[in-house]
């Protein structure tokens, strides 16, 4: 499964149509879960319905929410088109928090942050899904569109036996072009290291190109299909690393496709909109 929460939702066609002048007035919380009966849910909310503190961030019925040892999300959301209530909840373990913040243009006017390259999930949302594994805890901020400041990027993160790789991959709209890769222990550490060749990966079903990082000579495999649009692919991918298989989640997105005006009102047929909240 993934989760996101958006406040200024980046992917939204309401926010993009706003002029995205209030981030605020556009927040939604986003479930997917995947294989058989997997479901959608990603309702674009307005500021009525966020609520934050220091540890929490409500988004209308949902919530995130950190005690000091584990992120806990509250989901009770309508899945589309299914028009199913997804209720439960996710406890989210990091095994450690890092340090990491990664600036992705020369300004820092975006920014990853690898909160818990490694970490133990527990899904508890009934018939939506109830298992206990392996996950994953990022945050990415900004202060510009994506588009405005991307064309293309990449991303991968492949779990090891003592941690987790993590690939970042952007091509900025001036050329110019961020290799980054780290390694990250289960301890929190976190070291930068010279990103292993290219290695081509085939084309989505909406022929998304698609590329990631492994050894020289080898080629990586999609395993299972998550996400396919005419923009964005998520993926379950096999790739080799220092010789060994290693499967991971992969993420491609291009951007000079997201700004074509077309897009905006299919992705509103995936992200209803409701503006009030009481």
């Amino acid at each position: 499964m993934s989760l996101i929460g958006f406040i200024g939702s980046v992917f939204s066609p309401w926010f993009g149509w706003s002029g995205r002048a209030n981030p605020a007035n556009n927040c939604c919380l986003n479930v997917v879960t995947y294989g058989a009966g997997g479901r959608w849910t990603m309702t674009d909310r307005g500021e009525a319905a966020l609520d934050r503190s220091a540890q929490r961030i409500g988004i209308g019925p949902s919530s995130m929410e950190w005690d000091g040892e584990a992120v806990t999300i509250h989901v009770d959301e309508l899945t589309w088109p299914h028009m199913t209530r997804m209720r439960g909840h996710v406890r989210l373990i990091p095994s450690a928090v890092t340090e990491v913040e990664l600036a992705l243009t020369p300004d820092g006017a975006h920014i990853w942050r690898p909160l818990a390259p490694t970490a133990r999930i527990e899904v508890r949302l009934g018939r939506h899904g109830e298992w206990d594994g392996h996950g994953y805890l990022d945050s990415n901020f900004g202060t510009r569109p994506l588009e405005a400041d991307f064309d293309y990027w990449t991303w991968g993160r492949f779990p090891t036996g003592d941690g987790s790789v993590c690939f970042y991959d952007p091509v900025r709209r001036d050329g110019t072009r961020l290799d980054f890769a780290a390694r990250f222990g289960a301890d929190g550490s976190a070291e930068a290291i010279a990103p292993p060749p290219r290695v081509p990966l085939r084309r989505s079903l909406w022929a998304v190109r698609r590329e990631t990082r492994g050894d020289a000579g080898t080629r990586a495999r999609q395993t299972r299909a998550m996400l396919d649009t005419p923009f964005y692919t998520r993926s379950a991918v096999t790739t080799t690393m220092d010789g060994r298989a290693v499967e991971g989640v992969h993420e491609a997105i291009d951007l000079k496709r997201f700004s074509w005006p077309v897009l905006k009102p299919m992705i509103a047929m995936k992200v209803p909109r409701r503006a009030r909240w009481p």
